[in-house]
């Protein structure tokens, strides 16, 4: 069964820049380790070459693994998206209404999160509170430390 993950373009660029590294920088650079190893002479006692093939099948499963992503990936069209309601994709912008903190989240695809820049995954627990509110809504938000109420001050596409 395929797996379709979701993907903003930039996420989908990154992944297939990777495997353009993998398969032109990386298997080259071990195939060349692979020839060195076996020009040392016997291969029964040779770690050279047991490690060198070992790199090689998990370079191999990494760049199987990464055909997989991008051929089971899909772009989502922000052009589609409502910005009237917090959606994936959506900057939101939230005031805590205890301590009266802004913090302003991107809600992204899971394999795309990066908490220093932003970007939280729509699976976690404030974004799953958050998604399809409006702005002005008061939202209880269930998070591991107990739970904090929000208003959400503001909603754009980023």
């Amino acid at each position: 069964m395929t797996n379709v993950t979701y993907y903003t373009k930039e996420g989908l660029e990154k992944l297939k820049a990777e495997l353009e590294h993998l398969t032109t920088v990386e298997r080259p650079s071990i195939s060349q380790q692979i020839a060195e190893a076996r020009d040392k002479g016997d291969l029964s006692e040779n770690a050279e070459y047991d490690a060198a093939k070992n790199a090689q099948g998990m370079l191999e499963m990494k760049i199987s693994k990464l055909q997989d992503q991008i051929r089971n990936a899909r772009l989502i069209d922000e052009s589609k998206l409502d910005n009237s309601k917090v959606l994936i994709l959506s900057s939101v912008k939230i005031k805590n209404t205890k301590t009266n903190a802004i913090m302003s989240y991107t809600l992204v695809p899971e394999n795309e999160a990066d908490l220093k820049s932003g970007k939280i995954s729509i699976t976690s627990p404030i974004a799953k509170g958050l998604l399809g509110k409006s702005k002005g809504d008061i939202v209880d938000i269930a998070v591991p430390a107990g739970k904090i109420t929000v208003e959400i001050v503001e909603i754009s596409q980023k």
